[in-house]
């Protein structure tokens, strides 16, 4: 039995060393423009940043001028009437005679003082009670190291989708040789479609996922907090987000490659279809941020995918009737006869 299985194991050998060795290639390609790789890794969370901190400014606008004091419409702020008596003092002292203007001179001098130090005060407690008016969102690093193995993370994240179209080339030359012919010939939808979908995937996730998803977490909260974001948790959780999405595009190509082997009907994925559906939910929860509206967005296309995926298998690998099964296994019997 393991002389039958040696030549299957050391052909998927070749193919897993090709395949490594391609994302090792595409590594030193990518690693060469981490920076530019980088920039537009982070484009969507200086984006989020940027439209969170205008709504903030409006914010505070709008309704922080509550906490300031001289807005309060209930009494004039201790400085202000200090202020008005300092200037009322110095108006009299100058009509009173000499004695009586001198000490009304000193009084108002003395109003003022108490009017700058009042003042200095309320500011003081206006800081201090009002909330946070500058938002400041930044992104950082915690480690000495931390801006290197980014550009590692990143450039082997580039790399693997960089070598996927030849990584999917090589699966297939891996289950070729089990195929008919005319099944051989789908080597070229197979790879082609494979690549595209999990471009489609990604691209979804980053224009249409990432800026509602990240808008949505930085604003929650960020009224009292500023936003100090670690770049290496940042690059971790935006990979496995483009990387999820990815796979889950690939539904409709995996639903026709087994389809092709035979392996599923179109009967199969509907009746199939209550259960995916709690997966898929499951999935989206998994694999994206702890918010409703990311998990709905991933967990609708993949819904959508799911049909599209019935279609294809319903095109491809259609659900028989009993009686045709009887009379193709006659057939093969006959012809075997």
């Amino acid at each position: 039995m393991f002389d039958e299985l040696r030549p299957h194991l050391a052909e998927l050998r070749k193919r897993l060393g090709l395949s490594v060795l391609s994302v090792f290639i595409a590594f030193i390609v990518t690693f060469t423009f981490h920076n530019y790789i980088l920039s537009w890794i982070t484009q969507p969370l200086n984006d989020a940043l940027v439209k969170v901190g205008r709504i903030i400014e409006s914010q505070g606008k709008s309704t922080w001028k509550m906490y300031t004091p001289e807005h309060n419409s209930s009494s004039k702020s201790a400085s202000s009437v200090a202020k008005t008596l300092g200037e009322t003092l110095d108006k009299a002292s100058k009509e009173a005679d000499t004695k009586l203007a001198s000490l009304l001179r000193d009084a108002a001098t003395s109003a003022k003082e108490l009017a700058t130090l009042l003042q200095a005060e309320e500011q003081k407690m206006t800081d201090t009670l009002s909330p946070n008016k500058t938002f400041n969102g930044q992104i950082t690093t915690h480690q000495v190291g931390g801006a290197f193995f980014v550009a590692l993370k990143v450039s082997f994240f580039a790399a693997l989708l960089l070598a996927m179209p030849f990584i999917l080339w090589q699966l297939w030359l891996f289950v070729a040789p089990g195929l008919y012919s005319h099944e051989k010939k789908m080597v070229l939808p197979f790879v082609i479609g494979g690549s595209v979908m999990f471009l489609v995937g990604v691209l979804f996730a980053y224009y249409i996922v990432t800026p509602f998803g990240f808008q949505f977490l930085i604003t929650f909260g960020s009224f009292l907090y500023t936003p100090l974001i670690n770049i290496e948790d940042y690059v971790g959780f935006f990979t496995k987000i483009m990387m999820g999405f990815g796979i889950a595009f690939e539904l409709p190509v995996f639903a026709y490659f087994l389809a092709l082997l035979g392996l599923v009907t179109d009967r199969t994925l509907k009746d199939f279809f209550k259960y995916a559906i709690v997966i898929i939910f499951i999935l989206a929860a998994i694999l994206t941020p702890p918010d409703v509206l990311t998990q709905l967005l991933m967990a609708a296309p993949l819904v959508i995918l799911y049909g599209v995926s019935i279609l294809i298998v319903a095109a491809v690998n259609p659900e028989k009737p009993e009686e045709d099964e009887e009379e193709e296994r006659d057939s093969d019997a006959s012809q075997k006869a």
